[in-house]
């Protein structure tokens, strides 16, 4: 296989990254400093700054997790209670859209990078849905409005599902994921959003999964997930 995808396939990093590794020259195949487009056999010794890595006994690993509210959303070494202190795994693992230090709810995550970025980048048609909670009673145009598109950078949203399940409370459905995107939709309306929680991503649900807790993908649901990659 193409020296990308083999360091990604490893969890070592997307294979995007793995290109600017490639690029840098810091990875080398039996010795000698791979180019881009190098393709590797299951025999070759490959390692990137010194360090071997290998795909030996390698699964693909797939693992949810219920975020608290306040735990942020980040892999650094220095931070200070991150979704990866709840991880229960010694493999290197990626998320697949992140949530903002506020919010709450579902995350995916996995230790193949290549199949992180295709679901993270990829057609941008898998749904998340989400419980939001506002500060004052929501109009039924304002609703409407997001399902139309809000102006955001000067650029719609996409059009999102609403569905009021409470005077201040509603359900919405997006395809993208911008920054802080439902929180800006919100306020672009005059609404502050004091509860954000997602509640599914594609076809896996949160259901009674604690907050705090994690649990891996059944193979049915490994197997419709992969089936959009």
């Amino acid at each position: 296989m193409r020296i990308n995808k083999y360091i990604a396939k490893t969890g070592y990093c997307s294979r995007r990254k793995a290109d600017s590794f490639i690029e840098s020259g810091a990875v080398t195949i039996n010795g000698k400093t791979a180019e881009v487009g190098d393709r590797v056999e299951d025999s070759d010794q490959v390692a990137i700054y010194g360090e071997p890595i290998s795909t030996d006994g390698k699964e693909d690993l797939f693992l949810l997790l219920n975020k608290p509210a306040g735990v942020i959303s980040s892999g650094a070494e220095d931070a200070n209670n991150s979704v990866y202190d709840y991880l229960d795994s010694n493999e290197r693992l990626f998320y697949v859209g992140r949530l903002d230090v506020a919010s709450e709810g579902l995350m995916l995550f996995t230790n193949n990078g290549d199949i992180a970025q295709k679901l993270a980048h990829g057609s941008g048609k898998m749904e998340k849905e989400y419980i939001v909670t506002v500060q004052k009673p929501m109009e039924k145009k304002d609703l409407r409005k997001m399902r139309e598109g809000i102006e955001l950078d000067g650029e719609l949203t996409k059009p999102a599902r609403t569905k009021a399940v409470g005077v201040k409370k509603f359900h919405l459905i997006l395809t993208e994921g911008r920054n802080r995107q439902i929180r800006r939709m919100c306020e672009a309306l005059g609404y502050e959003v004091v509860n954000l929680k997602r509640i599914r991503i594609a076809h896996l649900r949160l259901r009674d999964l604690g907050a705090g807790n994690t649990r891996l993908l059944s193979k049915k649901e490994r197997r419709e997930l992969l089936e959009g990659v």
